[in-house]
């Protein structure tokens, strides 16, 4: 088939952009024909968080990668909309995670629909934002009606589509692994790169920090006066999209600058390896959540779990088989933090890691795509 994908790709930087290129090297790896459509302007510098949208890393040699789409210009929506429309494509999987994209890309999907063969459909990270703001509910409602179908990757988010429109169809497919971020390392290789020291237990708070993901409850875990006897560090690891100067304050309070190891930049493709082989333990204390690309890079790297209970987290972490589900509460993080430990659950957990990671393949993702797309 003749199959396009609308999002973030190469230049741009982060874990939708990752999945987008992996989904398209698997579609090629199947036989299709593919082409991502992505950005010559994704955000505006002022409404950007972060220090940088781009990566460093080369373009991958292997997909064909088309960077057009201004998402603040109209008329460049009519124009790459009609040449989209050209192309008639069979396939158009398109991206949406933030109701600030509705409006481009709901008006380039309505020109492409134009040609009366290209079947739209969405892969949905969330209808809802974690982080709301004015004008979503209006933006997302347009958005939707430019689609033909719906795939979900958690039962919330398909919950929430459902709010938006019930009546096109709609499928869920768990979000597959994050497997190109390199083999799995020795702990003893990556405690060396990372310059940590050896007889340490260490923890992994991993991704762009945002505060519905909830590290203020894991700093307030780490309080917990039952690690003061332990070997037990976290290592915070990724860029701040939020207030910086409160969690570093929220450290001296709590008075657990000795517990937390701050590595709080981008972390590079190259260096993902390293930090969860570092880790014993991966802790996503999310406040909500639709589903999580750590978790399954987690799983890549055969790594036990404690997650809260919000979204699809605990759909991807059987509770007590590959980690630990709890409430969100810190008293509650630090309790399964102490048990993972105490109960010495790392070989067991890992072991049924290797085999619930079979669920989660490209392939699975793939097939589902294309048999949402022949049903509409």
């Amino acid at each position: 088939m003749k199959i396009a994908i609308i999002g973030p790709a190469h230049p741009y930087r982060g874990g939708i952009a990752t999945y987008n290129e992996r989904l398209a090297t698997e579609f090629q790896n199947e036989g299709h024909e593919l082409s991502i459509y992505t950005f010559s302007l994704q955000y505006p510098g002022f409404l950007f968080p972060g220090k940088t949208q781009f990566t460093d890393a080369p373009k991958p040699d292997n997909l064909n990668i088309r960077q057009c789409i201004n998402s603040v210009n109209p008329f460049n929506w009519i124009k790459v909309g009609n040449q989209i429309k050209k192309e008639r494509y069979d396939v158009i999987i398109v991206r949406y995670w933030l109701p600030f994209m509705a409006p481009a890309f709901g008006t380039i999907l309505r020109r492409v629909r134009k040609n009366k063969h290209t079947k739209i459909i969405s892969l949905v990270d969330n209808m809802i934002p974690h982080e709301k703001r004015v004008g979503d509910k209006m933006f997302s409602k347009y958005f939707v009606k430019s689609v033909d179908g719906f795939m979900a990757m958690s039962q919330s988010v398909a919950d929430d589509i459902a709010t938006f429109d019930s009546s096109k169809p709609s499928m869920v497919s768990p979000h597959p692994l994050f497997d190109n971020y390199g083999e799995i390392v020795e702990r003893e290789e990556a405690i060396k790169h990372l310059n940590l020291e050896p007889d340490v237990q260490y923890l992994l708070s991993f991704g762009l920090i945002r505060d519905y993901k909830g590290l203020d409850l894991l700093y307030e875990a780490m309080a917990d006066e039952r690690f003061a006897n332990r070997n037990i560090k976290l290592i915070v690891a990724g860029e701040y999209y939020s207030n910086e100067q409160a969690y570093k304050k929220q450290i001296q309070e709590l008075g657990i600058e000795d517990r937390i190891i701050e590595h709080t930049f981008f972390i590079s493709d190259e260096d993902v390896k390293h930090y969860f082989a570092a880790a014993t333990l991966v802790v996503q204390p999310y406040k909500s959540a639709t589903q999580s690309g750590v978790t399954q890079v987690a799983y890549h790297f055969n790594k036990p779990m404690v997650v809260t209970g919000v979204g699809g987290l605990k759909e991807l972490c059987p509770d007590g088989k590959v980690g630990y589900v709890c409430k969100v509460d810190s008293k509650d993080i630090a309790d399964n933090i102490l048990r993972f430990f105490d109960e010495e659950k790392e070989e067991e957990f890992t072991a049924n890691i290797i085999e619930e990671k079979k669920k989660f393949a490209w392939s699975i993702m793939t097939g589902k795509l294309i048999e949402l797309a022949k049903s509409v």
